[in-house]
C-alpha cells in the first residue's frame, strides 16, 4: 500500500514539498484553506496563484476538506505561516483518524509566547494523535525545488528513528536530506535567518554593496549562534545547512520575501506599504518582533536584530540604524579573546587621553 502524505498549506513552499513526494510516488494531498483555490489546482493540476509552471502529476490531489486530506494518512506535513500554525493544528488534531509522523516546514517564532513551531504544535495537538515532530529546513527556494534544480536540506527530530523516516520520505536525486539530532537549532537557524535577510535586504535598498552585505550576513550569524547557545541548541548547527546555509540563500537571492521587504524598506517605502505589495506573508517581520523580546529576556546581545526592529517598528530610518551600527563600540571579533595574543581590544579615548 502506497504511504499516503497530507501536505498542509498550498503556498508555494508547501506545492514544492508536494511535488517532492509525488516525485517519490507517494499519495500526496495538498491541503488549502480556500475552497476555490484548492478547486483551481485539481482544475489546473499546477499551483498558478503560488508556484505557476510546476505540473502536477496524477498521485497529487488538492482539497480544502481537512478530513478528506487527512483520511488515511501516514504523515502530515505543516506548512503554514506562524500565524496560522495554531488553529491549523487545532483542525488537524480534530480530524485525525490515524497517528501520523508530523513533519513541519515552517521558518517563524511566536511573538505572543517565543514558542518555536514545534513547541506550537506541541501545545495544541494530542501527543496521542502524532508518533513525532520533525522539522525540515534548509536552503530551499521553492522556485527551485519546483523545477526539480539541485536543493539539500536537513530534518530533525527528537528520535532519530522519526528523522531518519523523514529523510527517507523526501530524498531523491534532486533533493538530498540529512539529519540532525539539534531540533532547536535547525528550528531557530531557519527562523532567524529571515530577520537577517531584511537586513541585508534594506542595506541593498540604500545602495550599498557587497562589502555591507558581507558584514551583515557574518555577524547576523554571530547573533543567531549566540542567542541559539543560549536557548538550548548546538553551535555547530549554524555552521551548517539550517544555519549558514539557509542565511546565504535567503539573504542573496531574490526569491526570497524576506530580502525584497527589505530593500523596498531601504528605498523608502513604509512597512504597511511593502506588506500590502507583496501580498504574501514576510516571516522575518514576526520573527524580529519575537526575537527582539528573547534576546532582552535572556540577556543577549542582538544588535542588527535590535536596530532592524527599529526600523520595521519605530520611527528609525535604515540611514541612521545604519549609523547607529557603524558607531557602536569597539569590541574583538572573537567574544571570548583568551586564545590571542594581543589580549584585550585598548580603548582609543585611554590613549589619546
Amino acid at each position: 500500500m502506497s504511504t499516503k502524505v497530507a501536505v498542509i498549506g498550498a503556498g508555494s513552499w508547501g506545492t514544492a514539498l508536494a511535488l517532492v513526494l509525488a516525485d517519490n510516488n507517494y499519495d500526496v494531498r495538498l491541503w488549502s484553506r480556500r475552497t476555490e483555490h484548492a478547486e483551481a489546482m485539481q482544475n489546473d493540476r499546477e499551483n498558478k496563484a503560488y508556484l505557476a509552471g510546476c505540473s502536477f502529476s496524477d498521485n497529487i490531489v488538492s482539497t480544502a476538506d481537512m478530513s478528506v486530506a487527512l483520511a488515511g494518512v501516514d504523515v502530515v506535513v505543516i506548512v503554514v505561516p506562524t500565524k496560522g500554525i495554531r488553529e491549523t493544528v487545532r483542525q488537524i488534531d480534530a480530524a485525525l483518524t490515524t497517528k501520523p509522523l508530523f513533519i513541519h516546514a515552517t521558518k517563524g517564532i511566536e511573538p505572543a509566547s517565543y514558542k518555536r513551531i514545534s513547541e506550537m504544535i506541541q501545545e495544541e495537538a494530542s501527543s496521542a494523535n502524532y508518533l513525532d515532530i520533525c522539522v525540515l529546513s534548509g536552503p530551499s527556494h521553492a522556485e527551485e525545488v519546483g523545477m526539480r534544480q539541485p536543493t539539500t536540506v536537513t530534518v530533525a527530530a527528537n528520535h532519530a528513528q522519526y528523522a531518519g523516516m523523514a529523510q527517507n520520505l523526501f530524498m531523491n536525486q534532486n533533493f538530498r536530506v540529512y539529519t540532525n539530532p539539534d531540533l532547536i537549532g535547525v528550528e531557530l537557524g531557519g527562523a532567524l535567518k529571515n530577520i537577517i535577510a531584511l537586513g541585508v535586504g534594506v542595506t541593498d535598498g540604500l545602495g550599498f554593496g557587497d562589502n555591507a552585505k558581507a558584514a551583515l550576513m557574518t555577524r547576523g550569524l554571530a547573533e543567531i549562534a549566540r542567542l541559539g547557545e543560549k536557548l538550548g541548541a548546538q553551535p555547530k548547527t549554524f555552521s551548517g545547512l539550517a544555519g549558514l546555509g539557509d542565511l546565504i540563500v535567503t539573504c542573496t537571492s531574490t526569491h526570497s520575501r524576506n530580502f525584497r521587504c527589505g530593500r523596498m524598506l531601504g528605498n523608502g517605502a513604509s512597512l504597511d506599504k511593502v506588506l500590502d505589495e507583496m501580498g504574501m506573508v514576510v516571516e522575518g517581520v514576526r520573527t524580529t518582533e519575537a526575537v527582539t523580546g528573547i534576546a532582552r529576556d535572556h540577556e543577549v546581545d542582538m544588535p542588527i536584530t535590535n536596530m532592524l526592529a527599529d526600523v520595521l517598528f519605530s520611527d528609525t530610518s535604515a540611514e541612521e540604524a545604519v549609523e547607529k551600527l557603524m558607531g557602536r563600540v569597539r569590541k574583538n571579533e572573537v567574544e571570548d579573546p583568551s586564545p590571542f595574543s594581543f589580549g584585550q581590544v585598548v580603548d582609543q579615548d585611554s590613549i589619546d587621553s
